[in-house]
This record gives C-alpha cells, sequence and structure tokens, in this order.
C-alpha cells in the first residue's frame, strides 16, 4: 500500500508540473510547444484556459493530500516521550557503558644473537 501511495504520488506530481507548464503566460509558456494551440482551437482559448487552471487546483490538492496521508498513515512515529531521534541517540550514548578498545598488542620481541 506505502509503494502504491507513492508511484501514485509520483504521478500527480509529474501531471501537477505538466498541467502549470502548459498553461498561458506572459512568455507563452510550453503550451505552443506541446499543441496547445490546437487545444486551444478545440476547446476554444477561454475554456481551455479554465480548464488547467481547475486541472492545477485539482492535482495540487491530491498531491497535498496524499503527502499528508502517506505522512501520518505510515512513517514511524517518535517515542512518547517528545524528543527528537539526535537527542534519543544522545541519551542512549551517555547512560551506556564507556566503549571498549581493543587491547593493545605488544611488540613482539625477536631472539637477538646476544648471550
Amino acid at each position: 500500500m506505502f509503494w502504491f501511495l507513492i508511484i501514485l504520488e509520483i504521478i500527480v506530481s509529474v501531471l501537477l508540473v505538466v498541467a502549470i507548464l502548459m498553461q498561458s503566460s506572459k512568455g507563452g509558456g510550453l503550451a505552443g510547444t506541446f499543441g496547445g494551440g490546437q487545444v486551444g482551437m478545440m476547446f476554444g482559448v477561454r475554456r481551455t484556459a479554465d480548464f488547467l487552471t481547475r486541472a492545477t487546483q485539482i492535482l495540487a490538492i491530491i498531491f497535498g493530500a496524499l503527502a499528508l496521508l502517506i505522512n501520518i498513515a505510515f512513517l514511524p512515529r517518535v517515542g512518547s516521550s517528545g524528543e527528537s531521534v539526535i537527542q534519543g541517540q544522545g541519551s542512549t550514548q551517555q547512560q551506556g557503558t564507556a566503549p571498549q578498545l581493543p587491547p593493545s598488542q605488544a611488540p613482539i620481541q625477536t631472539p637477538t644473537g646476544g648471550k
């Protein structure tokens, strides 16, 4: 379920970007590049602008709702103490025992040719 919602969120975000870029701006936007002029001829210029504005609003609402749903329902919660994860790690280190250092190795003495 989690991955389904993540994939749906990605699809909605791509559609939202396309809907925003298709809208005509002062510079013309990408509406002309992707055939926005032909859509304007089919629906009429005013109806196309209304459709793209409404689609942007709906996709933005869906995007926000999915983001909240994923965050609230699927992401792990911090403990009930209200501490952040970093604060929780700091307190466990202080309460734990001191880290054990590996035993130092004495230098190996080689026999010399003397007495």
